[in-house]
């Protein structure tokens, strides 16, 4: 058995893209556009990483999702946890569990899919404004 990949249904393909690619940094691997099943699917990989993938599943009719928190979440490794965090920020994305702990942090993507951000190698030292920040909705 190989993992393939994780599916997430995106009602806006351009926020979408912006927020995932721009702000968290995958980039696009392919893209399947089907005139009959009416949907659009992206493939997107962490850099250096093309098969693992997650799959933005875009249906061309309108349809509004739930948050889906049986979905569970998608987890990425970071180099620099705050760094990544900082420049998340910056893009306008809310960090809803910061990284207090110097180890993990979780960001909700524009269709509420909860991402977990994890500091390769065990956690930093703890530093400021992160130790003393709140949680930010749910994660």
């Amino acid at each position: 058995m190989k993992y393939l990949h994780t599916m997430v249904r995106v009602s806006d393909v351009d926020k979408s893209l912006d927020f995932y690619c721009n702000k968290l940094g995958l980039k696009e691997t392919r893209r399947i556009e089907s005139e009959q099943g009416r949907f659009t699917l992206i493939y997107l990989a962490a850099p250096g990483d093309d098969h693992t993938e997650v799959e933005l599943t875009h249906n061309w009719d309108p349809e509004v999702y739930g948050e889906g928190r049986n979905f569970g979440h998608l987890a990425f490794e970071v180099e620099d946890i705050y760094a990544t965090c900082e420049k998340l920020m910056k893009g306008g994305v809310t960090i809803n569990r910061p990284p207090r702990d110097g180890y993990m942090a979780f960001i909700r993507s524009p269709d509420n899919i909860s991402i977990e951000l994890l500091q390769k190698g065990g956690p930093k030292p703890k530093q400021e404004p992160w130790a003393s920040m709140e949680n930010t909705g749910k994660w």
